[in-house]
């Protein structure tokens, strides 16, 4: 399967709805539409067995949900930097230093976007928290969550966004591997 063309049918704050011409193994060509969005990138900030989450309304899908800190990465940003912006930004806290975590094309073979993930082992709180104001409903509630409550949360469906889901079960793993190795 190759893709030979793509069209774009509508643009608008960096997402794009397009059309690609696909053809299938045995030379049928078929169309399918797909979604571009810029990279976005976010962390597990993880701190004595807790994990600083976002409880946000969704008002796409009309549900609420915990993710963590995420957004797109700016124009000459490090995927880093844009990291540890949004964890500011959207809580209140300073990540410490992040390292590689994931990274994750969440919605399969419908969207071309690319979300990079980082964990840090420690935050400080920021003087202030987040600012307040438009779009406080968006940015959503900062909380520090058991991390032993994640698997259960992404069982109630509390825990939808499959970045979210990805990142903290393979910190998770990541976690349990460095317990086994002691």
């Amino acid at each position: 399967m190759r893709r030979r063309s793509e069209r774009l049918l509508y643009a608008a704050n960096g997402v794009g709805l397009g059309v690609a011409d696909v053809e299938l193994t045995g030379g049928e060509r078929v169309e399918r539409p797909f979604i571009r969005t810029p990279q976005a990138a976010g962390a597990v900030v993880f701190h004595d067995g807790r994990v600083l989450l976002l409880w946000r309304h969704s008002p796409i899908t009309d549900t609420r949900g915990w993710e963590i800190p995420l957004g797109d990465v700016g124009p000459g940003e490090e995927s880093a930097e844009a990291a540890a912006r949004h964890v500011e930004e959207q809580t209140g806290w300073r990540p410490g230093p992040l390292v590689p975590l994931i990274r994750t094309r969440p919605a399969g073979d419908v969207a071309d976007c690319e979300h990079v993930v980082f964990a840090a082992h420690q935050a400080t709180e920021l003087p202030g928290g987040p600012e307040k104001g438009e779009g406080d409903e968006e940015r959503g509630r900062a909380e520090w969550v058991p991390m032993l409550r994640v698997q259960g949360l992404i069982e109630e469906q509390a825990i939808t966004s499959a970045t979210t889901s990805a990142a903290l079960l393979h910190f998770l793993a990541d976690l349990l591997q460095a317990r086994a190795a002691h």
